[in-house]
Order: structure tokens, then sequence, then C-alpha cells
């Protein structure tokens, strides 16, 4: 969440910043509003608590001094109706604007251009070469076909479309991938975590998920006693997305002492999603599936060594890439591209010779404070607490690396080689 004061002491910045990621000056003027008119109203409330305050000592005077304290009751009458009056008022505005603050996005850094979509991103540095084949590669869904690997169909009668079955050699080399990935992350200093792949609306609001993003989560329905209570939004549960939602929040609500900062952490956890708005988007293969496994990173960080800890990230992700062999590029995202929660973001995007292109498989980003306000998440500074820096990325999209290894290693007959560093777990 945006720092409201923000909103009040620098509100043109924050309009310029924020119409790179297209939010309109409406919405922001509606928020500087309400946020003037809340800070008014705290400011009568308190006017008004003062002037109960002092009348209600005079009591003691009145009496002392035989006067009658029928006026003075009066008054305090009146303004004790006042004050129920601003505090519901105060009550009212507070929740239109948190509700709005709640769907506006981080503000872009320095390091974001501006630009539309993702064809306006700036690529930062390409690494390794594509190989040059003698014959025309075939792309994964075809190899998966010849070497039994992936079931398509099968994947479609358990559930529903865009899920898949891996089988044989193809489910061995995923486990792999994930053995290899945590290996190499916790030799990169990550802790590894394993965390439920359920969570509740509290914990998917600390990280931006809810309320904007709702549609994209897939619900689990909670006992329905559960659902008599009064609360019963925080009790539903959901599948998470990404394992950034439950490694990030095993901090909300903390104070972390400044000598634990920083907290690295790494997990490999199935993820789910809606896919909600991308119909008709790679509706073949296992580009964008319902569920999908994924390695995590997620850093917690003193705010000064946050952008520090984004290059550590990107290069332990990159490094993955790099011992697989696999080309891939470094692409910094422009502000229309970018996401909910991230103030920059680099993507790592992994070269796919049957497509003739690079796409996606790793997206690291810094959300500096502002899923640390959501979530409430400090670390003691001196005598003060103050918001830790969060980092989360994608180390790596396991079934896309599976599908990378298929079409970068794929041979004239068929058949894939399996890359070295992955045969000691195979």
């Amino acid at each position: 969440m945006i720092d409201i004061r923000a909103v009040l002491n620098d509100f043109e910045t924050l309009q310029e910043k924020l119409a790179i990621k297209k939010v309109s000056t409406q919405t922001l003027r509606e928020l500087y509003d309400l946020a003037n008119a809340q800070k008014k109203c705290k400011q009568d409330l308190e006017e008004l608590q003062a002037y109960q305050n002092k009348t209600s000592k005079l009591f003691g005077a009145y009496r002392a001094q035989g006067k009658d304290t029928n006026e003075l009751k009066n008054a305090l009458d009146t303004n004790k109706q006042k004050l129920a009056h601003a505090q519901t008022h105060l009550t009212e505005i507070e929740s239109k604007l948190e509700s709005l603050a709640h769907i506006i996005p981080n503000i872009p850094d320095s390091k974001t251009p501006a630009g539309d979509d993702e064809h306006d991103n700036v690529e930062v540095a390409k690494v390794l070469t594509p190989r040059t084949f003698d014959f025309t590669p075939k792309e994964h869904w075809e190899l998966a076909e010849q070497n039994g690997w992936i079931d398509f169909e099968t994947g479609v009668k358990l559930a529903k479309s865009r899920f898949s079955v891996l089988r044989g050699e193809g489910a061995r080399l995923n486990r792999a991938l994930i053995n290899f990935m945590l290996d190499h992350n916790e030799q990169a200093g990550f802790e590894m975590v394993s965390t439920p792949l359920l969570v509740n609306a509290h914990c998917l609001f600390g990280t931006g998920q809810l309320p904007k993003f709702e549609e994209d989560m897939f619900k689990v329905k909670t006992h329905i006693e559960e659902l008599d209570s009064p609360d019963s939004k925080m009790h539903e549960l959901y599948l998470i997305s990404t394992s950034e939602i439950t490694l990030t929040n095993l901090y909300n609500d903390c104070i972390i002492p400044k000598d634990k900062l920083p907290i690295m952490l790494t997990a490999y956890t199935p993820c789910f999603r809606k896919e909600a708005g991308s119909a008709g988007r790679d509706t073949r293969g296992m580009i964008r599936q319902h569920q999908f496994d994924k390695v995590e990173l997620v850093a917690l960080t003193h705010p000064d060594d946050s952008d520090a800890m984004q290059e550590k990230m990107v290069e332990t992700a990159s490094g993955i890439l790099r011992a697989l062999e696999l080309p891939h590029r470094l692409v910094q995202l422009c502000g229309g591209d970018l996401g909910f929660s991230a103030s920059n973001t680099i993507d790592i995007e992994v070269w796919l010779p049957g497509q003739n292109c690079y796409r996606e498989i790793s997206s690291i980003s810094n959300t500096r404070d502002f899923q640390a306000r959501r979530a409430k998440i400090r670390f003691k500074d001196e005598k003060k607490n103050t918001l830790v820096h969060t980092l989360n990325g994608s180390s790596l999209a396991v079934g896309r690396t599976l599908i990378a290894i298929m079409e970068n290693f794929q041979n004239q007959d068929g058949s894939i080689t399996i890359p070295k560093v992955l045969q000691k777990y195979l």
C-alpha cells in the first residue's frame, strides 16, 4: 500500500509516477480529497475532545463556587453529540480511503522506464548464445508427445483445460529440476522453507493479491460453522498463486531485530492461477497452466540494501539457467507491464528455439515498503520501528524450464539430451 503521507505531501510527483502505471488522475484526486478530509476530520475530533476534557474539569470549580452547572452540562451534552457525529464521519471517510488505497498500485521507481506494454520493455543483457540447429527445431508439445513426457489430454480429463500430466522421464526431470534449483538457492544463501498451499485472505492482502486480483485466485470454501462467524471473510482459504505469498507473510505483523536482516528464503510449491483474462493465449502446451511448479526466492531487507539484494536474486536465478546451459536475456519492465506490487522488475526470458523467441521464465521484483506496509512487517531501527523492503522472484518456473530444456537440447531424431548438471539427480 502506498504511503498516504506521500499523497498529501507530494501529490504532483505521485501523480506523475503513477501515470506510468496508468492510474487515472481522477482516482488519485479522489484519494487526495479523502486523505485531506480524514486529516481535517481528525483535527476537528481532537479539538472537540480537548473541549470535552477541559470543560469536564470545570464541574468541581463550579460546585466549589456555588455556580449553576446546568449550562455547563448542556454544553458538554451538545459537544458529546458533535464528538459522536465526528467519529462516525471519520469512520466513513477512513473506510472509503482504505478501500481506494488498497487498489492503488505501488509507485514505480527511477529504474522503471515509461511504456505501455511488453513491447516497451528494455533489454538489459543477453546471456549465452542460442544454439544453431542444422534441422528445424520442434516445439515442446511435439517433443512431449514423441517422448511420452507430457500428457495434455489426460490432464483435461482429470481436471479441465490447462492442466497436464507429466510421465516417466518427464516427471523425473521435473523432480530433478526442483531439487537442483533448491540446492542452487541454498548454496546462494537462501534458507529452504516448506509452506502451506492454502492461505487466508489476510495474507493475500498483505502481498497485494487481494482485493484487486481475487478473480485470478482459486477459492476453497471453509466449513459451514466457520462461515457463520462475523469475521468469515478472513476464514476463507485460497490456493496460492505463488509461494511469495506464504514466504513473505511468515513475518506478517512482526518486528524483526535489525541484526536478523536480510532474511533470504526459498521454497518449492505447486502454484494455482485461474489465468483470468488470458483466454486464447498459449492454449497449446505447458506455457500457461492453471497448476504449475515453481521455486521462489523471497528476501526481506533493510531499505538501504534492497537494490543490492535484487541484483543478487537476479544473479541467483540467472545462475541456474547458465548452469543448465540455457540462453536467456534480462529485461527491465516498463511501467505499463509492471506488476501491482512492484516498484521495479527485471524479467528473465529464456530462449525457446521451437518458438524462435524469448519467453519469460522469472520476474525479480523489488516492492520497496509497499507489501511491508500492508502486512505490517517492520524492523527495530534504534528506538523506532521501520518498514522493511520485500523482494520476490521465480527461481525458476519449473515447467517452463522443462520446456526450455526440451527445445534447446532436442536432437534431430526427437530425443532430448539431459543437461550435464542434472544428470547426477537422475
